[in-house]
């Protein structure tokens, strides 16, 4: 029996919202958070370096392609596609543009993570069972127009995603597996109608997770996900095709299975937890899917004549399985939020199937909320802003100064110009929103996604020189460098593999493991976290704390520069032969 659908869509409702348009909205979050920064503390920096380390190893340690180390030390996410992606980027990068360059392949893969979004929501839109109902004298949606709007639909709920915007734009394994997720989400999600183009994006989708790091979630998504789509089609025919697409299936998980053991990428981290611990779950969940997961909540209420067979109906049983086994890897992953990131374009599918169903007064309330505190948002960062060039007004100018002390402010009319657009072309959206426009399922996410876009789109030009400052390594890195010189080796013990990093990039030195002090290497870096552990070799070895080297924004981030007990002087005048 056909399950009743919610939907009742007119045609003159699934008006196409400007391709011209929602590509300027892509582009205008994609690009800013890439360029023009600086690697950021930590993850963002540490995994730089590994790019770094396969690139450029006379930097450092020899290191294995299959294996990568970092002040050597093996990567604990076992993640080796990103790290690859990166690594011939900077190969490529002119001198001094090697962050720059490895952030290239990772600007794809987040274009990729849209566009695979929005074919995936087009794709299950056609299912019958997610069409609108059929008027009884004509006019309902047409199912191309009905599919095309909610797609433009679910991809607004996923640029509006809180959580999305930080990890999208660090070049870390979570955006690679964010990346390889949706595609193999679109690959399944096709699965029935484009099979050649599907099963290149399921085999891409379930290797690049593999390879990012993530082998376990590939086999779950890719296996329970083939199933729901082949119990969709009940009909002899079909079912004989789905079993073709198994057994391809099968193929691709032994492909993974095979590569995971080969690379030694199989790893068991499974952190225990408490009852408790399901608020921290529930509190996580809330602030980085928001304001998708209301909207997913509310389409699984209007849906559920459909959900008690969710795996007859992959509109509902693909993206909830995808919500499923994600929640469940971070819930088993120490509620990580990068685990959570996966989750994302299911996430914004399901708000998607929402929106044919909202009634006004709760499209409206959206629009209010979203217009109040996107604009209050976009507001303080002008006015902090303004602070920091101007000191008026005082209380946001010495907070500024409070947190991130000895920063100077920096004026850049490129970065001005962009941010003003933006908050002009958010005022004319406001208007153009708020005033008597055509209906449209999709209008009550406009105002959402264009509101992250504009946030971030500020912080990462009005406030970049003073988040590099504060997540930054460099401010740390000059400090350093004004003790030791333009020294060409240091030698360090117990440092973390980003302040290593740090230390490659910005300082263009050689590290080197401690040992006694030498002449061409006549420093000693530690982490004053560590330094009493280690106390009695260095002070074995023969090195003195010279100085300690504060991060100006974390205090607890202090590092000791040691020098040699006995000078060095006359080892350093020695002539060079």
């Amino acid at each position: 029996m056909k399950q009743p659908t919610p939907a009742i869509v007119a045609q003159s409702a699934v008006r196409r919202l400007p391709r011209l348009y929602l590509l300027l909205l892509c582009a205008a979050y994609v690009l800013p958070g890439f360029w023009g920064r600086s690697p950021w503390k930590s993850q963002d920096m540490e995994a730089f370096g590994y790019m770094l380390q396969l690139a450029q190893p006379g930097l450092g340690e020899s290191t294995s392609w299959l294996k990568p180390t970092l002040l050597g030390s093996p990567d604990s996410q076992l993640a080796l596609l990103p790290y690859w992606l990166g690594a011939f980027f900077v190969r490529l990068a002119p001198e001094g543009f090697e962050d720059l360059f490895a952030r290239l392949p990772f600007i794809v893969m987040l274009m990729t993570t849209l566009a695979a979004t929005w074919y995936a929501v087009y794709a299950l839109t056609r299912h019958p069972a997610a069409q609108p109902v059929a008027f009884a004298f004509g006019g309902e949606a047409k199912p191309a127009d009905y599919a095309r709007a909610l797609a433009d639909g679910g991809l607004l709920a996923l640029l509006a995603c809180l959580g999305l915007a930080q990890l999208s734009h660090e070049t870390t394994p979570a955006l690679s597996q964010l990346c390889f997720a949706a595609l193999l989400f679109f690959g399944l999600s096709t699965l029935t109608r484009h099979r050649l183009q599907s099963a290149l994006a399921i085999t891409t989708g379930m290797l690049g997770l593999t390879l990012s790091g993530a082998p376990s979630l590939a086999l779950c998504l890719g296996v329970g996900g083939s199933l729901i789509c082949a119990a969709a089609h009940p009909a002899p025919t079909q079912r004989r095709l789905s079993m073709l697409d198994l057994g391809l299936l099968a193929l691709v998980c032994l492909l993974c299975i095979t590569t995971a053991g080969a690379l030694d990428l199989w790893r068991w981290r499974v952190v225990p937890h408490r009852l408790v611990d399901i608020h921290a779950l529930a509190k996580l969940i809330a602030w980085f899917t928001w304001p998708a997961w209301p909207l997913a909540l509310w389409s699984l209420w209007r849906w559920r004549g459909q959900l008690s067979k969710g795996w007859r109906y992959p509109h509902l049983g693909l993206p909830l399985w995808f919500v499923g086994v994600t929640i469940g890897a971070t819930w088993l992953t120490g509620l990580s939020d990068r685990a959570l990131l996966t989750s994302l374009p299911a996430i914004a599918t399901l708000a998607a199937f929402a929106l044919p169903t909202l009634k006004r007064s709760l499209g409206a309330l959206i629009d209010w909320f979203t217009l109040l505190f996107f604009s209050i948002c976009a507001l303080t960062i002008w006015v902090v802003w303004f602070a920091m060039q101007t000191g008026t007004p005082g209380a946001p100018a010495r907070n500024v100064a409070r947190l991130a002390p000895e920063f100077v402010p920096e004026f850049s009319i490129v970065s001005f110009a962009l941010a003003l657009l933006a908050t002009l072309s958010w005022g004319a959206l406001v208007k153009w929103r708020t005033g008597k426009m055509p209906a449209a399922i999709w209008k009550s996410l406009v105002l959402p996604a264009a509101g992250a876009v504009l946030c971030w789109l500020l912080l990462t030009t009005l406030w970049l020189p003073l988040l590099n400052y504060a997540r930054g390594y460099e401010p740390l890195v000059e400090k350093i460098t004004a003790i030791t010189g333009p020294a060409t080796c240091l030698q360090y013990a117990g440092i973390s593999k980003a302040q290593g990093t740090a230390l490659k990039h910005h300082a263009q030195v050689h590290l080197m493991p401690m040992q006694t002090p030498q002449a061409d290497c006549p420093w000693l870096i530690v982490d004053k976290v560590n330094a009493s552990l280690l106390s009695e070799k260095i002070k074995r070895l023969g090195w003195e704390e010279a100085t300690a080297i504060k991060r100006p924004t974390d205090k607890n981030e202090t590092l000791l520069i040691f020098r040699s007990v006995t000078p060095l002087t006359a080892a350093l005048e020695q002539p060079v032969n």
